[in-house]
């Protein structure tokens, strides 16, 4: 599979596939294609369909096939920002909710549950997230731009609410309380951050949407 991804800030995902392969992605997912993409809906299994429900995805995944020949097909973000390609391979990722776009048919898409309820409730990331396994290429929205950090083992980044996008599942999540009353109240930060702990590869995101929301409506009152 070759693919190519264009527009930012409002990007599409182009994939030309070989005669036969496959590309995998949510009910819904697809925005343009070649007329021998072949379209297959499967649940995947009552388990994986919950698990995606909870992890905010369609309970249903469209598997396209190329047939007769070379196909393309496309994925457009839903909102603005950018898409990034994951190699999914020895390390899992852990995306946030509703990132998941599309990948190849050998990556698993299920649902991953913080391990620490606090960091789930107060972290800003929520408490469910989605974890991509298995080998293969896997595209994920992000919300704005993406910067990449490298952690080494027993590192650290202190992330604000919402601006975590993806991690190595060997990174760890917990949150701290803003040091100091007057900070938690004055300083405009919220009341927690997110602690991320290496050793593994951490992707922030700019422009978080809950953050976007946050600037647009208050513009649009006035």
């Amino acid at each position: 599979m070759d693919y190519k991804v264009i527009g930012e800030p409002l990007p599409a995902v182009i994939c030309d596939l070989a005669a036969g392969e496959k590309i995998v992605t949510e009910g819904g997912g697809m925005s343009w294609m070649t007329p021998n993409m072949k379209m297959e809906t499967s649940a995947g299994g009552l388990g994986k369909a919950f698990g995606r429900l909870f992890s905010g995805e369609s309970i249903f995944m469209n598997h396209y096939t190329a047939q007769g020949g070379p196909g393309q097909i496309a994925f457009a973000s839903s909102f603005p920002g950018s898409i990034r390609a994951i190699d999914v391979g020895e390390k899992p990722m852990i995306v946030q909710k509703r990132a998941f776009l599309a990948s190849e048919p050998t990556v698993e898409l299920s649902v991953f549950f913080q391990k620490k309820l606090g960091a789930g409730l107060f972290g800003g990331e929520g408490f469910i997230m989605q974890k991509l396994t298995g080998k293969g290429i896997a595209f994920i929205e992000i919300d704005g731009n993406a910067i990449e950090y490298d952690l080494e083992a027993g590192q650290q980044i202190i992330v604000d609410t919402g601006y975590l996008a993806a991690m190595d599942a060997t990174c760890s999540i917990d949150i701290q309380t803003v040091p100091g009353v007057k900070n938690m109240l004055l300083g405009g930060e919220g009341l927690f951050n997110t602690v991320v702990k290496g050793p593994g590869k951490v992707i922030l995101q700019t422009m978080p949407i809950n953050q976007l929301q946050s600037v647009i409506v208050p513009a649009g009152t006035n």
